[in-house]
């Protein structure tokens, strides 16, 4: 006989039925070895209403009466179901993507849209490939092909002739390890974007996109490019930038029309030697780099305007970046310079930014050669004194020494009409009381104005930095004449008029501007003519002589309020600065500056902008804030194709039309300061793409 164990019985049945359960309730998923993939602990009803089935449960699948445990409030037992259950099959939320998933990206009206506009943009999708369809983008599909005339005509818009060939390809944001080699189908790519991807190389069949102008391979992990990549005739726009380099290969010299070359944040430690070959090059970037020393033949980068070295570990500059005539923008924070070099040369330069270096002393001599710097950061460095000669520096806006060792700041620093940020914390200045420093700018520039003009008495000079440093002697230019009725005949310095090409005389109350003055300026070749912070209540006649010259013109901070129609006159002028005035009108003989690309009438006293502003088809920078300006004319700002930079702060506006959305042309566009109530203020402090996009989509349909 074979005895069975009662209490073994049980426990079989129990461990049957639970797992019948747990079948029911899962799906019917089970493991290799037969058990469920949870281990499911139910309620106590659940647990009785399992252990009453493994008890009494009788053969034909009907439970005992007599010793079923099921509470009188439990749900009766679920009967046992003879249909198979559906086996579902979970898809974990992150899987390695198929090659299924990455064609299925590239869908039909995705590729009819690119063949129609020659753009295809597969950016964000988290590809791990590129479809393999997209290689064959520019052949006639298989429709096309079978096709006959009379379906092509009925469907014009997909027929062959009505497709173009793709130029722009976006790729990033997603997970791209390769690219195939079939890239080279591709021959008619002109911009290909690859940022933000995990590219570890690049193909060398990429050398044959003959047509191709940018590339961006920035934010991958490459290490190097392929060699075929430098022969690219027409490569105009590299970004290389946050990758693995540790060096620039030489051949990139052989991209002769190279314009822009981003290389930050890698690890590069030098630059090739003939990297000056880049004539073309107008932007090099290289900041968060470990660069130690400069080729000598990168000032032969004669189109470079703007230079990034910021987080390198320079210790000295070429002494001949003199040569780099265009340089507009330098940026050398954050490296181990010890002296700056004198830029002689360097007169088109903006932008000087060298904080956080070892500098001891500013070249009295580059004070003079760099007539155009607006901005010069010399933060956190070794600083002791500065020196007299940076009133020469006539159109300063930003001048930053803060945290250096300066004792004291010199008298003729009141002279720099333009100065509206001087920063100076963080040195032990003692001649200046620490609450006139705290209260900025003005105040300090005004305490050494009055300490200058007081220093000047006690001299018996009557004038100050301001005059000399224009080549303008003053004696008593406040007459025009000396104290015997001639003009003097030092005035001007003809030397420094025709070194500088600038004549420029602040602060020093002028009513009236000699005739004489201009006439010599203009014999001098002077291009540049600065009368700010005066009290001239007109532009000066004499300025006629010098209509066929001046390309920048600066009259701001004075008491004038009109302007005579001879301003028409001027030629060659692209930089009129009429702000801090008392004008409400311009004549309307103002339109016709064609070649006038910056337009600054801020602070006057314009209800509406005159009609004559919106005929300048070449206007590109309009600053009209500070104004009582009520209505904004979107027809006319239409009308003006080049404008980029709008700025209508603090005005009087009581609404933004939404048709000036569809301007795209402009890209800065500030509106705070005035009283309408559409846009928010919140929407107006996330910049102007905010700003524009807010008002495309309340534009009537």
């Amino acid at each position: 006989m074979n005895f069975t164990n009662p209490e073994e019985v049980e426990f079989s049945s129990f461990q049957g039925a639970q797992e019948c359960d747990q079948a029911s309730a899962f799906g019917g998923d089970f493991d290799s070895f037969g058990h469920s993939c949870f281990t499911h602990y139910g309620c106590p009803s659940d647990m009785s209403d399992r252990m009453g089935r493994g008890r009494g449960h009788q053969p034909g699948g009907i439970p005992s009466s007599t010793t079923s445990r099921i509470p009188r409030c439990a749900s009766s037992p679920r009967q046992m179901s003879h249909s198979p259950k559906p086996n579902y099959s979970f898809r974990p939320l992150f899987h390695e993507r198929t090659s299924t998933e990455d064609n299925s990206v590239l869908t039909q009206e995705l590729w009819k849209l690119a063949r129609k506009s020659g753009t295809l943009n597969l950016s964000n999708k988290a590809l791990a490939r590129v479809p393999e369809r997209l290689y064959d983008i520019n052949e006639a599909d298989a429709d096309s092909k079978a096709a006959n005339l009379e379906q092509l005509t009925i469907k014009e818009e997909d027929a062959w002739w009505n497709q173009v060939p793709l130029n722009n390809l976006d790729l990033s944001s997603n997970t791209l390890m390769h690219l195939s080699p079939k890239i080279e189908n591709l021959q008619s790519l002109t911009v290909l974007t690859l940022h933000d991807n995990a590219l570890v190389e690049l193909p060398p069949e990429i050398g044959k996109l003959e047509k191709l102008m940018r590339l961006n391979v920035s934010h991958n992990k490459l290490s190097q490019l392929p060699r075929e990549l430098y022969s690219l005739p027409e490569l105009r726009h590299l970004n290389i930038s946050y990758n693995q380099f540790n060096e620039i290969d030489p051949d990139i010299s052989d991209l002769h029309m190279l314009e822009f070359l981003d290389g930050g944040h890698n690890n590069i430690q030098s630059l090739p030697g003939g990297i000056g070959f880049l004539v073309r090059l107008t932007a090099l970037l290289l900041p968060y780099n470990h660069v130690k020393e400069l080729p000598p033949d990168l000032v032969n980068m004669r189109s470079l305007q703007k230079l990034d070295l910021m987080q390198n570990d320079l210790t000295c500059l070429p002494e001949d970046m003199g040569l780099l005539r265009k340089l507009e923008c330098l940026y050398l924070q954050h490296n181990d310079i010890l002296e700056l070099p004198e830029f002689e040369g360097n007169e088109t330069l903006n932008e000087l930014h060298a904080s956080n270096n070892f500098i001891k002393t500013i070249p009295t001599a580059m004070c003079s050669n760099l007539p155009h710097l607006k901005i010069l950061d010399l933060r956190d460095n070794k600083i002791t004194e500065l020196p007299d000669e940076l009133c020469l520096l006539r159109n300063l806006n930003r001048l930053d020494v803060s945290n250096n060792t300066i004792s004291v700041l010199p008298v003729t620093l009141s002279s720099l009409a333009h100065l509206i940020s001087l920063q100076v914390e963080g040195n032990p200045i003692k001649t200046i009381r620490r609450d006139i420093l705290q209260c900025g700018t003005t105040r300090i520039l005004k305490t050494l104005h009055e300490r200058a003009l007081a220093k000047s008495k006690e001299e018996g000079a009557g004038s100050d930095c301001a005059s000399t440093s224009a080549g303008i002697s003053v004696t008593r230019l406040r007459a025009g004449q000396s104290d015997d009725g001639d003009m003097p005949t030092n005035f001007p310095d003809r030397y420094k008029l025709r070194h500088t090409r600038t004549l420029a005389v602040n602060l020093e109350e002028l009513t009236v501007v000699p005739d004489q003055v201009f006439q010599i300026a203009k014999n001098e070749g002077v291009h540049v003519v600065d009368f700010a912070r005066n009290q001239l209540s007109t532009l000066p006649n004499g300025l006629q002589h010098m209509k066929d010259l001046v390309t920048e013109l600066v009259l701001s901070n004075n008491l004038i309020g009109y302007v005579p129609q001879f301003i028409s006159q001027f030629t060659r002028i692209t930089y009129l600065n009429l702000s801090n005035n008392l004008l409400t009108d311009l004549p309307n003989e103002f339109g016709v500056l064609n070649t006038l690309r910056e337009l600054n009438i801020a602070n006057n006293r314009f209800q509406l902008i005159p009609n004559c502003v919106y005929e300048l088809q070449g206007l590109e920078i309009l600053i009209a804030s500070e104004n009582h300006i009520k209505v904004l004319n979107v027809s006319g700002l239409k009308s003006m194709p080049r404008l980029s930079t709008l700025d209508l702060r603090n005005n009087d506006i009581d609404a933004v039309p939404p048709i000036l959305g569809n301007l795209t042309n402009i890209t800065h566009l500030e509106l705070v300061g005035n009283p309408f109530r559409q846009p928010r203020h919140q929407i107006l402090m996330k910049g102007t793409d905010a700003i524009m996009s807010y008002l495309r989509d309340r534009i009537p349909t």
